[in-house]
C-alpha cells in the first residue's frame, strides 16, 4: 500500500509540495507499533471512538465507531481488532471491506489533556471481517470482529480541531451482563418486523 497515490503526487508537484510531503511522511509515519516512538499505541488503546472510511467501486462510506475504552485492541506489531456492535443492518462499512479491504481509520481527541500531545492519528491498512474470532468473547455485545493489518500509522496536524468536552458516554455502549436500551427507530412500524431474525 503506497502512502501517496498518483493524484496526490500530481498535486504535490503542481503546488511545489512534494518535498514537504515527503519530509512530513518521514517524520511522523511508522509502519508498525513496534517502531512507535510517538505514543500512537497508547492513544489508540485509550480511544473510545474513531472514524472508519471504506470504499468499493462506487460505494463509499465514512462511519463513526464507538465503544468503551479499550474497544480497539492492538494485537500485534501491525495488527489490531475492533468489534462490530449492533447497528442498522445496512453493513455499509463491512460490505465495502468484503469487496475492498483497504480502509482508513481516524482517531481524534477533542479535549486537551496535559502531557498528551497527539490529537489526531490516522491508520491506513487492510481489514478482514471475522464472524468467529478467538478474541470475540472479550468484547461484550460484539456481533463480529474486524481485524486490521496496519500499513501506515501517522500524525496529522490538529490545528483545525475544535476544543470540545465529553458530557456523557452513550447509553448504548454494551456492558457485560446488561441489556442495551433499544433505539426508538427500531420500534417503528415496518422496521421492527423487518429486524426480527436479522443480526
Amino acid at each position: 500500500m503506497e502512502m501517496f497515490g498518483e493524484g496526490s503526487r500530481t498535486l504535490q508537484d503542481r503546488y511545489n509540495a512534494r518535498k514537504v510531503a515527503d519530509l512530513i511522511n518521514k517524520a511522523t509515519k511508522v509502519t508498525n507499533f513496534d517502531d512507535d516512538q510517538f505514543g500512537y499505541r497508547d492513544f489508540i488503546a485509550e480511544s473510545t471512538y474513531f472514524f472508519l472510511a471504506t470504499s468499493a467501486g462506487e460505494n463509499t462510506d465514512c462511519s463513526f465507531k464507538g465503544g468503551p475504552k479499550g474497544f480497539v485492541k492492538i494485537t500485534g506489531s501491525n495488527t489490531l481488532v475492533f468489534p462490530d456492535f449492533d447497528g442498522n443492518r445496512m453493513y455499509k462499512s463491512l460490505g465495502n471491506i468484503e469487496d475492498n479491504p483497504n480502509i482508513g481509520m481516524l482517531f481524534m481527541r477533542f479535549e486537551s489533556e496535559e502531557g498528551k500531545r497527539y490529537l489526531r492519528v490516522r491508520i491506513n491498512g487492510t481489514a478482514q471481517v471475522h464472524d468467529d474470532h478467538p478474541l470475540l468473547t472479550e468484547f461484550p455485545g460484539a456481533k463480529r470482529l474486524v481485524e486490521v493489518t496496519t500499513h501506515h500509522i501517522y500524525l496529522n496536524c490538529p490545528r483545525y480541531i475544535p476544543e470540545m468536552k465529553l458530557v456523557e458516554a452513550s447509553a448504548h455502549i454494551p456492558k457485560e451482563g446488561e441489556d442495551q436500551p433499544v433505539p426508538a427507530w427500531k420500534s417503528k412500524p415496518g422496521i421492527k418486523e423487518a429486524l426480527e431474525g436479522s443480526s
